[in-house]
C-alpha cells in the first residue's frame, strides 16, 4: 500500500491536475484533492517528528491509557478515525511543526462553501484555494527535508505559478480602493472580504472614486456586488467583536462597538469622533461637568449628552423630582 507520504503527495499532485484542466466539474475535485494531500503532509511531520512512537497514535483522532499487565500504562488508539482538521493545528503545536493553521483554515473555508454552496465556481476561486495552501505546503515540505521539485514536477511549477496570478489579482484589487479616503482610521478596504463567497478578491469597480460615499464594489471570484456599509460593519465586528463580547461578559458594559444613531449600523468606534459608515459626527461633550468623569458613547447614545455623566444625570433627575 502507498505510504502516508506518498498518498500526500499524490493527492496534491492530482488537486492541481485537476485544476489545469479549468473545467467546472473538475474545480470541486482540484481544492478537495489539494486540501486532502496539504493535511496528509501534515501528519506525515508529525510521524516524523517522532519516529520511534506508533504513528497510529501521533496521528490517532483519540487514544486513552490501558493497563500494560505490568502495573503501568501504555496508550492504545481508540478506532481507526486520524485527527481532523483542527486537530492537526493543535498536535503540530505539541509537536514542534511549523504548520500556518490560518492559512490551512481559509482553504478549508472555500473547500466548504465550493461543496456546500459555491458548485460552479470561478478558475479564480480555484487560485486562491491553492494559492492559501501552497505557502502550507512548501512549509512543510522543507520541514520534511524533501523536493517539491522533484516530487511533483510540473505541478510544483503549476503551483508556483498559481500562486503568482492570484497574488497579482490581490493587489490589482487591493489598489483599486487605495485611494478612499475612509470615515474611520478602523476601517481598511484591504481586509474586505465578500459576504456571499468570503473571497479576498473584492475590487472597486471605479478605481479612480475617491469618496466612500460613492462606492461601487465587485467580488471577482463569485461576481456579485457587495453592500459596502455590510463589508464595513462585519469589518468591525471581526476587529472588535472579541472585544465586545468579552467587555459585556466580564462588567456588562456596551463597547467598544456602539449602533450610530443615523444608520443603525454596528459602526460607532469608541475613542472616533465620526461613524464609520455614515461619517455622523458624535457631538458632545465627553467629560461631565459635575464630576469630571467621562462620558460614555452609550450615554451620548442614550440620550444624555447634556453635559451630565449617567450617574450625575441619575442624581440631578432625583434632586429635581425630590423638589
Amino acid at each position: 500500500m502507498p505510504s502516508l507520504f506518498e498518498n500526500a503527495v499524490a493527492s496534491i499532485r492530482m488537486g492541481v491536475e485537476d485544476f489545469r484542466q479549468q473545467n467546472h466539474d473538475r474545480d470541486i475535485s482540484a481544492v478537495r484533492n489539494f486540501y486532502a494531500g496539504v493535511l496528509l503532509l501534515a501528519k506525515e511531520a508529525l510521524v516524523r517528528a517522532a519516529p520511534e512512537a506508533d504513528p497510529d497514535l501521533v496521528i490517532g483522532a483519540k487514544v486513552k491509557p490501558v493497563p500494560d499487565g505490568r502495573g503501568g500504562i501504555e496508550m492504545q488508539q481508540v478506532g481507526h478515525t486520524t485527527i481532523d482538521f483542527q486537530q492537526i493545528g493543535e498536535r503540530a503545536r505539541d509537536f514542534g511543526i511549523v504548520l500556518d493553521h490560518g492559512a490551512l483554515k481559509a482553504l478549508n473555508k472555500i473547500r466548504n462553501d465550493m461543496e456546500h454552496h459555491y458548485t460552479s465556481e470561478s478558475a479564480t476561486a480555484i487560485r486562491a484555494a491553492i494559492s492559501k495552501g501552497f505557502p502550507v505546503a512548501a512549509s512543510l515540505f522543507r520541514q520534511l527535508d524533501e523536493d517539491p521539485v522533484e516530487l511533483l514536477g510540473e505541478a510544483w511549477t503549476i503551483m508556483l505559478e498559481t500562486k503568482e496570478v492570484y497574488d497579482q489579482e490581490l493587489r490589482e484589487v487591493r489598489a483599486t480602493l487605495a485611494k478612499v479616503a475612509w470615515f474611520s482610521s478602523s476601517v481598511d478596504g484591504a481586509a474586505f472580504k465578500c459576504d456571499r463567497c468570503g473571497s479576498e478578491l473584492v475590487e472597486q469597480i471605479d478605481p479612480e472614486n475617491e469618496s466612500q460615499d460613492y462606492i461601487e464594489l465587485r467580488c471577482r471570484t463569485c461576481g456579485a456586488n457587495p453592500n459596502v456599509s455590510d463589508l464595513i460593519e462585519r469589518l468591525l465586528d471581526e476587529r472588535y467583536g472579541g472585544e465586545a463580547y468579552m467587555r459585556s461578559k466580564d462588567t456588562g458594559e456596551d463597547g467598544p462597538i456602539y449602533q450610530c444613531p443615523a444608520c443603525a449600523r454596528q459602526t460607532l468606534i469608541e475613542g472616533e469622533q465620526h461613524c464609520a459608515n455614515c461619517n455622523e459626527s458624535l457631538d458632545y461633550e465627553s467629560e461631565c461637568v459635575r464630576c469630571g468623569e467621562s462620558i460614555s458613547v452609550q450615554d451620548y447614545i442614550d440620550g444624555l449628552d447634556s453635559g451630565l455623566c449617567s450617574y450625575c444625570a441619575y442624581v440631578s433627575d432625583k434632586v429635581m423630582h425630590e423638589d
